[in-house]
């Protein structure tokens, strides 16, 4: 890589991280031996906090210790008194999804430390070396849940398969095998003799199913046509609580008349029995009628009769009985009571005795921040009503026995009652005792292979394009020898998956440090050096638009009187001439009011100052001001008959541009949409959906002038679109279906052509992440489109770069053109 010619007849390049020089008349390549003297402080090990890694966390059984999995170690911490112990304490390894033994005596989690993730127990108290449970694995696995008796635990891996080991015999059984995600939600009943968990319907909504221990039969228990999930157990065997999405009173939107489903799930139990009675059966007020002899038994106080001495004995001798509860899977669904709490943004329900706990989450906003943060709520069955536990949380985990529940707020940790009470019992818990010793080379190769397992795992085809993935991890591994810094590390992983030659295939982060940079005040202007006067003017303000946050441009502000032309004389009183940068006076003040004296002449006589509140960024004032030009330009051109609107990307900014572009210019007769360096994401089809509507009729009232439409919102006009070489990923796709729906003719250049969707399969042992390329696309006939070639456009325009520079758009210039003569053979009013 990288080779450079010094004029004289030699090549320097790199090969496999080391320097070459190529002799080209003797055609002889001989390596440069470089030392670099350095203190090696990235490779040296080291003792560091993991408190800030920290991947999951848990309850000991009854709640006196918590349980940390932290930068792929294995915590238990006090919850007041006592020391943090490292379970595990090892470089080379990533230990994870550590779940605490019934009796508390020992620790399920899984590792890769034998190089595949498999199921391990370890001593609670650290003692002893890890037994490894399973063997054998070839896929990334997941959360080993207790059976309550300690006799079993089940996982599930990333094929979507279920598992059930034995503890004493080690033996592995297959109970269930999701076909379109993994299985995450798999809980056991009392005693142990069932598991409940979902899966996924073709429709891609989540039904219900019990698997039982017995006879190895699975049950379906809730129906195909509606979304049910997280099953929760009553601790006595009488009932299956679950969240469903059952109300279907949509938000209405405010620019169109349409739907967005919200606030749509309850919380519902099954009665497990035909004899099980309604968990919130009809209350009534009676009179105790007191009967001779009563008088005796009252003043027996809190004694127990001999018939409640039986009754207790009978609940003691179920409870503790080995025997599988009893449930009566005809018409099971059938037996539903839904719980008194409205609808909401319900997840992660649990039960315990006498309550239900779950977490009351946020409406997803693209770009901004919903109204108030999650909280863990608690219905009460004896008040039959629901209060709010904890304000403020991420996450929450149970003791077994239903006492304590641990929640994390952002990086705190903290211990409550699990009661409607339990708001004021919080401890807090420290993390300051999750201390790892560091081994960098260890991790280093433990990161390498967990990344090449991840590609071998979830790369979207089996074939890897065809490459041999096993010969290409023996390639790169000798480079680990030389990595001496997690950036190196990086780089070394990026070459490798690089070789798949697929658009979206990522590593970045990891344990190193970027420096701060300082942070300057903007003004949103233009500085031009005057050689004549040694000073700097104002050539250019940038405009906004002042109505919304990203695009406030200070100098336009109301009250701040400055034109272009000006001259900056001095920042905040010191002098500004042309040998200081005037940004270097600009650091270190973002977040303050700067004051600049301005004067028509490059002199102080008459000068003024004038104060702004400064920005950060100009991005996105700099892309407004391109954009506002297109549009003007297309404006003025078409004398307003054809409306212009540019997407930045498939994400929020993309989705909000359009919003706010679209349905001001739903009249126009014509309209360009340009994506043109669009960088993805994934709204692509919301924006297909609201340009295909078809014009089905129009409406009209004595009192109004024009006739609307029906649809309500519907543009009617021609359409084009504008797309180039940096239209990448979500943008790749939209000007494919804006073709495939026949919306009008692609103009530009071919597009990037990467559009296998990516995710993020949880954090590498140090919080670094890895991207694997996870989901194809493909035609409605499964025929391959787009990816490692792009859309190529109806019409081929280049954009020449002198052109530009000036201030031309050959490709905007076509666009116009196409859309007009469209609109000239068929005029659409």
């Amino acid at each position: 890589r990288w080779p450079s010619d010094d004029g004289a007849g030699r090549i320097v390049y790199e090969l496999n991280g080391e320097l070459q020089l190529f002799d080209i008349r003797e055609r002889r390549s001989t390596p440069i031996a470089i030392m670099v003297p350095n203190d090696g402080l990235a490779m040296r090990p080291s003792r560091v906090s993991a408190a800030n890694l920290i991947e999951d966390a848990e309850l000991s059984p009854k709640g006196e210790r918590a349980l940390f999995v932290a930068r792929g170690d294995i915590f238990t911490a006090p919850i007041e008194k006592g020391p943090t112990r490292n379970l595990t304490n090892n470089s080379d390894a990533h230990d994870k999804w550590a779940r605490w033994s019934p009796d508390g005596s020992q620790i399920a989690f899984v590792s890769d430390a034998d190089g595949e993730d498999e199921v391990y127990l370890i001593d609670q108290d650290g003692s002893g070396e890890p037994v490894q449970l399973t063997d054998g694995g070839q896929a990334m696995r997941y959360t080993p849940e207790w059976a309550p008796d300690g006799r079993r635990l089940a996982f599930s891996d990333k094929d979507g398969k279920l598992y059930l080991v034995d503890v004493e015999s080690k033996r592995v059984t297959l109970i269930a095998d999701e076909e379109r995600r993994q299985i995450r939600d798999y809980t056991w009943s009392p005693r142990g003799g069932y598991l409940a968990f979902t899966l996924t319907d073709p429709t891609g909504f989540r039904s219900i199913y019990i698997w039982s221990v017995a006879d190895g039969q699975l049950h379906r228990i809730t129906s195909e046509y509606f979304n049910e999930f997280s099953p929760a157990w009553d601790p006595e065997g009488n009932y299956l609580y679950y969240l469903g999405d059952r109300e279907f009173t949509p938000q209405i939107g405010s620019f169109e008349w349409n739907y967005a489903l919200d606030r749509e799930t309850g919380i519902f139990a099954l009665a497990l029995r035909e004899d099980v009675a309604h968990p919130l059966a009809p209350e009534s007020d009676e009179v105790t009628v007191e009967e001779a002899g009563d008088e005796t038994e009252l003043e027996t106080g809190d004694e127990t009769t001999e018939g409640d001495q039986d009754d207790e004995a009978d609940r003691d001798e179920g409870e503790d009985s080995e025997d599988p509860i009893e449930i009566d899977f005809e018409s099971l669904a059938d037996r539903v009571a839904r719980i008194p709490v409205t609808s909401d943004n319900y997840v992660g329900l649990s039960a315990v005795k006498g309550h239900l706990l779950y977490i009351l989450d946020t409406p997803f906003f693209y770009g901004r921040q919903s109204r108030g943060r999650r909280e863990l709520h608690i219905f009460s069955f004896e008040d039959r009503e629901a209060t709010t536990l904890v304000e403020g949380m991420t996450g929450y985990a149970l003791s077994r026995d239903g006492s304590k529940v641990l929640v994390r707020d952002r990086s705190d940790y903290r211990l409550y009652d699990a009661s409607p009470s339990g708001g004021d019992s919080a401890k807090d818990i420290s993390t300051s005792g999750l201390m790892v010793n560091r081994v960098p080379a260890q991790e280093w190769e433990q990161i390498f292979d967990e990344v090449w397992r991840r590609y071998r795992d979830f790369f979207y085809v089996e074939n890897m394009h065809g490459y041999d993935w096993n010969a290409l991890a023996e390639q790169y591994r000798p480079l680990l020898k030389d990595v001496a810094h997690r950036s190196d590390l990086n780089y070394v992983i990026g070459e490798m998956i690089a070789e798949l030659s697929v658009g979206h295939a990522y590593i970045t982060g990891g344990d190193f440090e970027i420096p701060d940079r300082p942070r300057v005040a903007l003004p949103g202007a233009e500085f031009e050096l005057e050689e004549q006067s040694n000073r700097f003017r104002i050539a250019q303000v940038l405009k906004g638009h002042n109505e919304e946050v990203r695009y406030r441009a200070p100098l336009t502000e109301i009250g701040i009187e400055l034109n272009e032309g000006e001259y900056v004389l001095a920042i905040d009183g010191e002098e500004l001439r042309s040998e200081t940068n005037p940004y270097r006076l600009l650091r270190h003040k973002a977040d303050r009011p700067v004051e600049l004296t301005v004067n028509a002449d490059p002199t102080f006589d008459g000068a003024r100052t004038v104060t702004f509140s400064p920005i950060t960024s100009e991005t996105n004032l700099r892309y407004l001001n391109r954009v506002e030009a297109n549009r003007e330009k297309v404006d003025a051109i078409t004398d307003g008959r054809v409306g212009y609107l540019h997407i930045p990307d498939m994400s929020a900014a993309g989705i909000q541009e359009f919003i706010k572009w679209f349905y001001g210019q739903v009249r126009k007769e014509g309209l360009i949409i340009d994506v043109r360096g669009n960088g993805g994401g994934n709204v692509s089809q919301m924006l297909i959906e609201r340009l295909r509507r078809g014009l089905l009729g129009t409406r009209f009232s004595r009192t109004e002038d024009t006739a609307t439409t029906y649809p309500a919102t519907v543009f009617y006009g021609h359409m084009v679109c504008l797309l180039d070489e940096d239209s990448a990923s979500d943008g790749d796709i939209f000007p494919h279906y804006f073709r495939e729906a026949g919306l009008g003719p692609l103009i530009g250049k071919r597009s990037w052509g990467g559009v296998v969707g990516i995710t993020n399969q949880g954090p590498l042992i140090d919080g670094g992440t890895v991207f694997v390329p996870e989901f194809g696309t493909n035609a409605v006939d499964g025929s391959w489109v787009i990816e490692g070639h792009g859309v190529d456009p109806d019409i081929v325009v280049e954009n020449d770069p002198k052109l530009v520079i000036a201030g031309r758009d050959p490709q905007l210039k076509r666009a116009v053109e196409e859309v007009m003569q469209m609109i000239r053979e068929d005029p659409r009013v």
